[in-house]
């Protein structure tokens, strides 16, 4: 039978806040961040008496970046080369802690996380939530990407970094018609597989997405400045053909092959209007299981989509044990 349940965040109101172990509900200390990381502070300003930070600014957000995973992660070494995208990590780590209560959820609270195997699809150039999950649950990852340069960035990152090399494999999906396949391999078990999908359908979209972004930021008046989005982001990383929805049909169709070899398949649905359509797709699939988990970030809504072929029983006695070392 289908099981099919909606969880819910603590709170989804406008005034909501991040998952409850979020080390970012509350606001950014700059004095503390600054200290992380000085040359932050030349952006850093208190136009109302309350210290801020011009989010419009590209550098800025990096630089930001680099003090919370500094200060609140113990990442020394990160940085992106100009251009790439530049992830909120608030809200990426809200999606690594709402994971964490859904295995916790699926194997009755008896959660080794150390031994917890998780598959990273579209890593990107900050791997940012191979950074995350295993910080903050000793979680070991398989991140992958089709663009050669951002699995080179991925690599220097964890390379730069004690003790993630061991933690963290970084692979090269050289079939970009693929997702998973020639990325799990024979014998290879995970927990949970995890994705931000790109979620444009094309440039022209992804371009007037970042026009909205600048216009939100207050800076559409200001002739003087470019129109370059803080967050950044390359091709691959913000459209696909079909968006964000093709994408995920794609990742469905292609988990049914590795249902036995997957606890819990996972992927960011940005677009409220596309849950429905995933779910026929996954009851398509014959998914076992669906979970549409809600996130709230201030006045965002965000979610992902989980699915699995094994069912709650299954899950239970599932292990790691048969993994090839």
């Amino acid at each position: 039978m289908l099981n099919t349940l909606k969880i819910n965040s603590a709170c989804v109101n406008s005034k909501a806040k991040l998952h409850p172990r979020n080390k970012h509900n509350k606001d950014y200390n700059f004095d503390r961040l600054c200290k992380a990381v000085p040359e932050l502070a030349r952006f850093v300003a208190k136009p109302h008496g309350k210290q801020t930070l011009d989010f419009a600014n590209p550098l800025a957000v990096k630089l930001l970046n680099q003090a919370l995973l500094k200060d609140n992660y113990g990442i020394v070494h990160w940085d992106i080369p100009d251009g790439f995208l530049c992830p909120p990590i608030p809200g990426r780590v809200d999606y690594i802690h709402y994971l964490a209560d859904l295995l916790q959820a699926s194997f009755q609270n008896e959660v080794d996380h150390n031994r917890v195997r998780v598959l990273d699809i579209g890593t990107g150039a900050s791997c940012i939530y191979p950074l995350l999950g295993n910080k903050s649950y000793g979680w070991r990852f398989v991140a992958t990407d089709i663009e050669i340069q951002l699995v080179k960035t991925a690599k220097h990152i964890i390379n730069a970094n004690q003790g993630l090399s061991k933690a963290i494999e970084i692979r090269h999906q050289k079939q970009p018609e693929h997702i998973f396949q020639g990325m799990i391999r024979a014998h290879e078990k995970y927990h949970l597989t995890l994705c931000n999908p790109p979620f444009h359908d094309s440039p022209e979209q992804a371009a007037q997405g970042s026009n909205r972004k600048w216009q939100n930021l207050g800076k559409a008046k200001q002739k003087s400045v470019a129109p370059t989005l803080n967050f950044a982001g390359r091709s691959n990383e913000l459209w696909c053909k079909g968006g964000e929805l093709a994408f995920i049909r794609k990742m469905v169709r292609e988990s049914r092959h590795y249902k036995q070899q997957v606890a819990w398949f996972s992927s960011l649905a940005s677009k409220k209007d596309n849950v429905s359509s995933i779910k026929l797709a996954l009851k398509k699939a014959d998914a076992t299981q669906i979970k549409i988990v809600k996130m709230s970030q201030g006045q965002k809504i965000s979610r992902f989509i989980a699915w699995s072929f094994l069912t709650p029983e299954e899950q239970i006695s599932w292990d790691l044990d048969n993994e090839s070392k």
